[in-house]
């Protein structure tokens, strides 16, 4: 069921269990920004969601998305036609998903993701390469590769910070995706690191996997970082 973590602020959980759940979120600042959009086999869960929200795809003015995962993108297809506003995706990751960046054929993701982009393309239509430090709205992109090439997070005025892989939520706390799901372990805790430098303070942190963080967040932050 859908769970309001503070004032226009959203968690769609759309599908699996926890903690190995995956989560899209709402923010309705005015402007309706939908932050990945999950699996296309759980978009039955992802438009009860909305509804249990009060919201329906057709309110939805733009999408945000952490990275080409399936289980972050192939819901978005699933939008249309009453969503047609719209998408915001790392450049690298746009690049890996239209085919302008080809990863190895011997890397374990990149060849998944090769095999598997011609099959689960980002739908056609107003797709915008993010930029890091680009604002939308009132979102600040920032570069987070590792899990992916592009992977980005994104970080709202009001104190919510939305990381998506960047990192996931256990049982024990806060933690790395792993390396059978990511390209570059290195470059992913450099980017953890990196985030907690330049991010603005935020309250609430909402991961792709897991039970957001709503109080406490920069202190649970601070505890991965001291165990990396």
């Amino acid at each position: 069921m859908a769970e309001q973590l503070r004032p226009g602020v959203w968690l769609l959980d759309v599908g699996l269990v926890r903690p190995v759940n995956t989560n899209s979120y709402l923010v309705d600042d005015g402007t309706v920004t939908l932050i990945d959009t999950g699996l296309w086999v759980n978009c039955p869960s992802l438009h009860s969601e909305l509804a249990a929200a009060g919201y329906d795809p057709s309110d939805v003015d733009r999408v945000l998305l952490t990275h080409y995962d399936l289980d972050h993108t192939t819901g978005l297809g699933r939008l249309e036609p009453r969503f047609d506003g719209p998408v915001y995706i790392g450049r690298r990751d746009y690049d890996l998903a239209t085919g302008g960046f080809d990863p190895p054929l011997v890397h374990h993701k990149g060849l998944f993701h090769r095999l598997v982009r011609p099959f689960f393309p980002i739908p056609a239509g107003d797709v915008r390469p993010v930029a890091d430090g680009e604002r939308i709205g009132e979102f600040t992109a920032f570069d987070t590769p590792g899990h992916n090439p592009g992977h980005v997070a994104y970080v709202h005025d009001s104190g919510a910070a939305f990381v998506g892989d960047l990192l996931w939520g256990g049982e024990d706390g806060l933690t790395t995706p792993v390396w059978l799901d990511s390209y570059d372990m290195d470059e992913l805790r450099e980017s953890v690191v990196d985030f907690y430098a330049r991010a603005p303070p935020f309250e609430v942190l909402a991961m792709g996997h897991g039970t957001p963080i709503t109080t406490g967040a920069r202190a649970a932050y601070r505890e991965l970082l001291d165990r990396l």
